[in-house]
Protein backbone atom coordinates (compact mmCIF):
# COMPACT_ATOMS: atom_id res chain seq x y z
CA UNK A 1 0.00 0.00 0.00
CA UNK A 2 3.11 2.54 0.79
CA UNK A 3 4.31 1.20 -2.27
CA UNK A 4 1.08 2.80 -4.55
CA UNK A 5 1.10 6.25 -2.68
CA UNK A 6 4.42 6.60 -3.00
CA UNK A 7 3.92 5.98 -6.87
CA UNK A 8 0.91 8.18 -6.93
CA UNK A 9 3.11 11.11 -4.91
CA UNK A 10 6.11 10.87 -7.59
CA UNK A 11 3.07 10.89 -10.18
CA UNK A 12 1.82 13.95 -8.70
CA UNK A 13 5.12 15.49 -8.58
CA UNK A 14 6.58 15.26 -11.97
CA UNK A 15 2.98 16.27 -13.04
CA UNK A 16 3.92 19.47 -11.37
CA UNK A 17 7.42 19.89 -12.88
CA UNK A 18 6.47 19.37 -15.96
CA UNK A 19 3.53 21.77 -15.67
CA UNK A 20 5.98 24.46 -14.20
CA UNK A 21 8.29 23.49 -17.17
CA UNK A 22 5.66 23.97 -19.78
CA UNK A 23 4.44 27.02 -18.14
CA UNK A 24 8.28 29.09 -17.83
CA UNK A 25 8.14 27.90 -21.80
CA UNK A 26 5.14 29.34 -23.05
CA UNK A 27 5.92 32.55 -20.75
CA UNK A 28 9.23 33.18 -21.97
CA UNK A 29 8.67 32.54 -25.75
CA UNK A 30 5.27 35.32 -25.16
CA UNK A 31 8.19 37.11 -23.85
CA UNK A 32 10.48 37.15 -26.77
CA UNK A 33 7.59 37.70 -29.17
CA UNK A 34 6.60 40.32 -27.06
CA UNK A 35 10.29 41.85 -27.25
CA UNK A 36 10.60 41.07 -30.67
CA UNK A 37 7.17 43.33 -31.81
CA UNK A 38 8.02 46.41 -29.66
CA UNK A 39 11.59 46.29 -31.03
CA UNK A 40 10.17 46.21 -34.47
CA UNK A 41 7.41 49.00 -33.68
CA UNK A 42 10.48 50.67 -31.86
CA UNK A 43 12.78 50.40 -35.26
CA UNK A 44 9.34 51.59 -37.52
CA UNK A 45 9.12 54.57 -35.35
CA UNK A 46 12.79 55.74 -35.62
CA UNK A 47 12.82 55.33 -39.12
CA UNK A 48 10.08 57.12 -39.82
CA UNK A 49 11.06 60.00 -37.49
CA UNK A 50 14.55 59.75 -39.30
CA UNK A 51 12.84 59.86 -42.39
CA UNK A 52 11.02 62.96 -41.46
CA UNK A 53 14.06 64.61 -39.97
CA UNK A 54 16.08 64.20 -43.07
CA UNK A 55 13.13 65.93 -45.33
CA UNK A 56 12.22 68.67 -42.65
CA UNK A 57 15.95 69.85 -41.31
CA UNK A 58 18.36 71.44 -43.37
CA UNK A 59 22.03 71.79 -42.66
CA UNK A 60 24.12 68.92 -40.82
CA UNK A 61 21.44 68.16 -38.80
CA UNK A 62 19.38 66.94 -41.79
CA UNK A 63 22.22 65.22 -43.52
CA UNK A 64 23.13 63.80 -40.00
CA UNK A 65 19.38 61.87 -40.07
CA UNK A 66 19.69 60.81 -43.40
CA UNK A 67 23.13 59.16 -42.90
CA UNK A 68 21.67 57.30 -39.90
CA UNK A 69 18.21 56.29 -42.10
CA UNK A 70 20.78 55.49 -44.86
CA UNK A 71 22.85 53.07 -42.79
CA UNK A 72 19.85 51.48 -40.68
CA UNK A 73 18.44 50.62 -44.13
CA UNK A 74 21.24 48.90 -45.89
CA UNK A 75 22.46 46.96 -42.87
CA UNK A 76 18.78 45.43 -42.10
CA UNK A 77 18.09 44.76 -45.96
CA UNK A 78 21.18 42.63 -46.04
CA UNK A 79 20.69 41.31 -42.86
CA UNK A 80 18.13 39.84 -43.48
CA UNK A 81 19.03 38.38 -47.01
CA UNK A 82 21.89 36.71 -45.87
CA UNK A 83 19.64 35.27 -42.51
CA UNK A 84 17.26 34.41 -45.31
CA UNK A 85 19.56 32.27 -47.82
CA UNK A 86 21.82 30.77 -45.24
CA UNK A 87 18.81 28.51 -44.35
CA UNK A 88 18.98 27.01 -48.21
CA UNK A 89 22.58 27.86 -48.80
CA UNK A 90 25.19 27.25 -45.84
CA UNK A 91 27.92 28.30 -47.49
CA UNK A 92 26.56 32.28 -46.50
CA UNK A 93 27.42 31.34 -43.45
CA UNK A 94 30.85 32.67 -44.21
CA UNK A 95 29.74 35.42 -45.22
CA UNK A 96 27.31 35.95 -42.56
CA UNK A 97 29.85 35.66 -39.92
CA UNK A 98 31.34 38.71 -41.89
CA UNK A 99 28.55 41.13 -41.70
CA UNK A 100 28.56 40.04 -38.16
CA UNK A 101 31.66 41.61 -38.08
CA UNK A 102 30.40 44.85 -39.83
CA UNK A 103 27.81 45.18 -38.11
CA UNK A 104 29.39 45.99 -34.68
CA UNK A 105 30.68 48.91 -37.09
CA UNK A 106 27.91 49.83 -38.17
CA UNK A 107 25.90 50.00 -34.37
CA UNK A 108 28.61 51.95 -33.71
CA UNK A 109 28.70 54.82 -36.38
CA UNK A 110 24.82 54.70 -35.85
CA UNK A 111 25.42 55.19 -31.84
CA UNK A 112 28.01 58.17 -32.74
CA UNK A 113 25.40 59.86 -35.12
CA UNK A 114 23.37 59.63 -33.29
CA UNK A 115 24.84 61.49 -30.17
CA UNK A 116 25.68 64.12 -32.68
CA UNK A 117 21.93 64.83 -33.73
CA UNK A 118 21.93 67.10 -30.34
CA UNK A 119 24.93 68.22 -30.83
CA UNK A 120 24.81 72.63 -30.41
CA UNK A 121 27.97 73.27 -32.29
CA UNK A 122 27.21 73.16 -36.10
CA UNK A 123 30.42 74.34 -37.30
CA UNK A 124 31.83 70.93 -35.38
CA UNK A 125 29.59 69.20 -36.76
CA UNK A 126 29.74 70.42 -40.08
CA UNK A 127 33.85 69.50 -40.19
CA UNK A 128 33.05 66.11 -39.35
CA UNK A 129 30.62 65.30 -41.69
CA UNK A 130 32.71 64.75 -44.44
CA UNK A 131 34.40 61.91 -42.40
CA UNK A 132 31.39 60.95 -41.08
CA UNK A 133 29.85 59.83 -44.45
CA UNK A 134 32.68 58.29 -45.72
CA UNK A 135 32.32 55.83 -43.23
CA UNK A 136 28.70 55.64 -43.99
CA UNK A 137 29.40 54.69 -47.42
CA UNK A 138 32.06 52.23 -46.82
CA UNK A 139 30.04 50.62 -44.25
CA UNK A 140 26.76 50.68 -46.45
CA UNK A 141 28.57 50.02 -49.28
CA UNK A 142 30.28 46.44 -48.14
CA UNK A 143 26.98 45.15 -46.80
CA UNK A 144 25.78 46.26 -50.23
CA UNK A 145 28.18 44.20 -51.51
CA UNK A 146 27.38 41.44 -49.35
CA UNK A 147 23.50 41.76 -49.89
CA UNK A 148 23.76 41.33 -53.93
CA UNK A 149 26.62 38.92 -53.85
CA UNK A 150 23.90 36.79 -52.23
CA UNK A 151 21.04 37.26 -54.25
CA UNK A 152 22.63 37.09 -57.49
CA UNK A 153 24.29 33.42 -55.99
CA UNK A 154 20.70 32.75 -55.12
CA UNK A 155 19.62 33.54 -58.73
CA UNK A 156 22.22 31.69 -60.19
CA UNK A 157 21.02 28.58 -58.62
CA UNK A 158 17.68 29.15 -59.56
CA UNK A 159 18.57 29.72 -63.69
CA UNK A 160 20.83 26.69 -63.52
CA UNK A 161 17.74 24.78 -62.17
CA UNK A 162 15.54 26.38 -64.48
CA UNK A 163 17.95 25.84 -67.62
CA UNK A 164 18.46 22.27 -66.25
CA UNK A 165 14.42 21.51 -66.06
CA UNK A 166 13.60 23.34 -69.17
CA UNK A 167 16.26 21.20 -71.34
CA UNK A 168 14.44 17.96 -69.45
CA UNK A 169 11.12 19.38 -70.53
CA UNK A 170 12.30 19.85 -74.29
CA UNK A 171 12.85 16.21 -74.47
CA UNK A 172 10.07 15.02 -72.81
CA UNK A 173 7.98 17.25 -75.61
CA UNK A 174 10.22 16.21 -78.26
CA UNK A 175 9.53 12.07 -77.00
CA UNK A 176 5.21 13.26 -76.93
CA UNK A 177 5.66 14.63 -80.35
CA UNK A 178 7.83 11.88 -81.71
CA UNK A 179 4.92 9.16 -82.99
CA UNK A 180 5.45 6.38 -85.95
CA UNK A 181 2.56 4.40 -87.80
CA UNK A 182 2.11 1.21 -86.28
CA UNK A 183 4.56 -1.38 -88.08
CA UNK A 184 2.54 -4.60 -88.96
CA UNK A 185 3.14 -7.12 -86.59
CA UNK A 186 6.36 -9.39 -87.44
CA UNK A 187 4.28 -13.34 -88.84
CA UNK A 188 4.49 -16.02 -85.83
CA UNK A 189 6.86 -18.62 -86.77
CA UNK A 190 6.12 -21.51 -88.66
CA UNK A 191 4.49 -24.39 -86.78
CA UNK A 192 6.09 -27.67 -86.49
CA UNK A 193 5.10 -29.67 -90.10
CA UNK A 194 1.84 -31.46 -89.33
CA UNK A 195 1.96 -35.68 -89.40
CA UNK A 196 2.40 -37.60 -92.39
CA UNK A 197 -0.15 -38.01 -94.86
CA UNK A 198 -1.81 -41.23 -96.01
CA UNK A 199 1.22 -41.30 -98.80
CA UNK A 200 3.52 -40.89 -96.29
CA UNK A 201 4.67 -37.56 -96.74
CA UNK A 202 4.28 -34.76 -94.84
CA UNK A 203 2.39 -31.42 -96.11
CA UNK A 204 4.67 -29.00 -96.72
CA UNK A 205 4.32 -25.01 -95.50
CA UNK A 206 5.79 -21.99 -97.13
CA UNK A 207 7.98 -20.00 -95.41
CA UNK A 208 7.70 -16.15 -95.01
CA UNK A 209 10.50 -14.88 -97.71
CA UNK A 210 10.77 -18.22 -99.67
CA UNK A 211 9.11 -19.18 -102.67
CA UNK A 212 7.51 -22.79 -102.44
CA UNK A 213 6.90 -24.26 -106.22
CA UNK A 214 3.29 -25.13 -106.15
CA UNK A 215 1.13 -28.58 -106.68
CA UNK A 216 2.06 -29.99 -110.09
CA UNK A 217 -0.70 -29.34 -112.71
CA UNK A 218 -2.63 -32.20 -113.94
CA UNK A 219 -3.56 -32.16 -117.49
CA UNK A 220 -6.99 -30.82 -117.82
CA UNK A 221 -9.27 -33.76 -119.35
CA UNK A 222 -12.51 -33.47 -121.05
CA UNK A 223 -15.49 -33.57 -119.41
CA UNK A 224 -17.05 -36.28 -121.20
CA UNK A 225 -14.06 -39.18 -122.84
CA UNK A 226 -15.27 -41.41 -125.00
CA UNK A 227 -15.08 -45.29 -124.85
CA UNK A 228 -11.82 -46.86 -126.42
CA UNK A 229 -12.79 -49.88 -128.59
CA UNK A 230 -12.96 -52.84 -127.05
CA UNK A 231 -10.63 -55.70 -128.27
CA UNK A 232 -12.81 -58.46 -129.64
CA UNK A 233 -11.58 -61.96 -128.52
CA UNK A 234 -12.46 -65.21 -130.41
CA UNK A 235 -14.29 -67.06 -127.80
CA UNK A 236 -16.91 -63.72 -126.92
CA UNK A 237 -19.87 -63.90 -128.93
CA UNK A 238 -21.22 -61.36 -131.44
CA UNK A 239 -23.60 -58.77 -129.74
CA UNK A 240 -26.84 -58.88 -131.24
CA UNK A 241 -28.27 -56.11 -132.74
CA UNK A 242 -31.20 -54.63 -130.56
CA UNK A 243 -34.73 -54.74 -131.56
CA UNK A 244 -36.06 -52.64 -133.77
CA UNK A 245 -40.03 -52.57 -134.30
Amino acid sequence: MEAVIAVFGLLFVLALVLGAYATVKAVGAAKRSADRHITQARRTVEDHTLRAKSLVQTGPAGEIAQLRLTLRTSMRATQDALHAGVAEDESLKESLALFERLSAHGHELDAELRRLESEPDRATLGERLPALRERTERITGSADALRWAARDRARRFADDDLDTLSAQIDVEAGALRHWTETEPAAAPPPPWPEAPSADGRAARRSRPGTSEPGPAQEPTRPAITPPDPRPAYPWQKKARPENTT
